[in-house]
Parts: C-alpha cells; structure tokens; sequence
C-alpha cells in the first residue's frame, strides 16, 4: 500500500568535520543560519575527518557518534567546538564532562570511549572523506560539489545556498 501525499524533499549537505579544528567552530555560525533559512528542507549530515594533528580529535569523533546515539549529536558537536582550548587541554575527561553538562549519559560516553564501538563509523567517513578528496576542515560537499571552508569560508554559505536553492527548484 502506497501512500500518495508527497514527501517533502530536501537536500543533503554533508560537513566533513573536526571537533577539535577552530575553523569548524567558525562554521557553526554558517550551520546554524542554514538550518533557520532551510529546517527540514536541508539534511545536514555530520561526517567525522579527525585530522592527526589534533590528538584529541579521534577520542571526539567517536564521542560525538555516542551523542548522537543518544540523540544530541548537534547539540554536542557545538558544545565541545564551543570550547577548542579545553578539549586541547583537556581531552577525554572534558569530552565525557561536555556529555553530562548536557544531560547526556556521561558513564555511556566513558565506555564507548573506552571499548571503541564506534571507530568503524570514524574511519568509515575518513576513508570516503580522504576517497573524495577532502583535506582538511571543514569541508562540505552538496549536490556533488565540494567546498573546502579549511582554507577560507569566504562566501561558502551563500554558494551552499545557491546550490541548495537549485537542488530544491529541481526537485519541486
């Protein structure tokens, strides 16, 4: 049995992330505009690209899968870039601490930290994020189209829009 009421469409923009990248902070603002200007019509997908420079960034991907699980992955993600300098100083203590300040299931995050249940999904998306050419973050990929914000977020909002605006009057 089908059902015939159509099925609102939207837009997946993928953003190849790093939680411990000040750059990636800078792109919250951008984030949060397009999720006000878009909501549902636009799928922003968090995909992890630790970057070996930064060694708690690894520990934080996973973390951030274990919120997400939890149901608060947006909410954790701009929790911990909202505090780059204490994840540096910090590390894990501070991933599972950012956990409980948001009501979240800290012991949880220990042991998923711990046990490694979610590694698999962090290289996943490093692997396809290094297959398609992404080098540093963030970087988002839309409609096929990769933008590099690492080197400069110049005007990379206003190009998601454009794209996201096309893809949207295609689909209507």
């Amino acid at each position: 049995m089908s059902d015939s009421s159509p099925v609102p469409s939207s837009v997946v923009l993928d953003v190849w992330c790093e939680l411990q990248c000040p750059d990636c902070r800078q792109a919250l603002d951008d984030l949060r505009a397009l999720r006000a200007r878009y909501g549902d019509r636009l799928d922003i997908r968090l995909r992890h690209f630790p970057l070996e420079k930064h060694k708690h960034a690894f520990a934080a991907a996973q973390a951030a899968e274990e919120a997400a699980e939890q149901g608060q992955a947006w909410p954790y993600v701009e929790a911990v870039l909202g505090r780059v300098e204490q994840l540096d100083r910090a590390g894990e203590p501070f991933l599972v601490e950012a956990a409980r300040e948001l009501g979240l299931d800290a012991e949880e995050f220990d042991t998923a930290l711990i046990d490694g249940r979610h590694i698999l999904i962090v290289d996943a998306d490093q692997a396809e994020g290094k297959a398609i050419g992404v080098t540093g973050t963030p970087t988002y990929v839309i409609g096929g189209e990769r933008l590099d914000g690492g080197k400069s977020q110049e005007g990379l909002r206003e190009r998601v829009e454009e794209i996201a605006d096309r893809l949207l009057a295609e689909s209507a």
